[in-house]
């Protein structure tokens, strides 16, 4: 058996145990929240997907082709192919996935208008996490 054929068979496995989970974490993954939020506004070309992510993180050409992939096999990335020289391929989302962007969106939304609030939060942990060590 192959190592590619050990690692299909334990995505089966932890699909066929917990389905949701594997997709709630392609969704919020690094790369899946960032795909999903640039898709809502427009079909990119990979090159211009790779770009637009890139304003925020650097994304290696693998591992968006992995995200793309996986999203696509999820239901919530449409590839189309154009049979043109040169090869064109455009991405967008699907139904699917316009839905589940709009949910990522939502929470990068929440997460950026209170982040003040979470900062505080840290410290306010950080302060007592240092005074309960020196009582120690």
């Amino acid at each position: 058996m192959t190592v590619s054929g050990r690692s299909a068979e334990r995505r089966d496995a932890a699909e066929a145990m917990c389905p949701y989970r594997l997709v709630l974490e392609h969704l919020t993954s690094r790369w899946g929240v960032l795909v999903l939020i640039e898709l809502l506004d427009r079909p990119h070309r990979f090159s211009e997907l790779r770009r637009a992510i890139g304003r925020t993180a650097r994304v290696s050409e693998k591992m968006l082709t992995q995200t793309l992939q996986t999203l696509e096999r999820d239901g919530l990335v449409h590839r189309d192919a154009k049979p043109v020289i040169p090869p064109r391929v455009d991405y967008s989302l699907t139904d699917l996935g316009r839905e589940a962007a709009e949910q990522v969106r939502a929470l990068a939304v929440w997460t950026h208008d209170r982040m003040a609030d979470v900062e505080k939060a840290r410290q306010a942990y950080d302060e007592a996490r240092t005074v309960s060590a020196r009582a120690s």
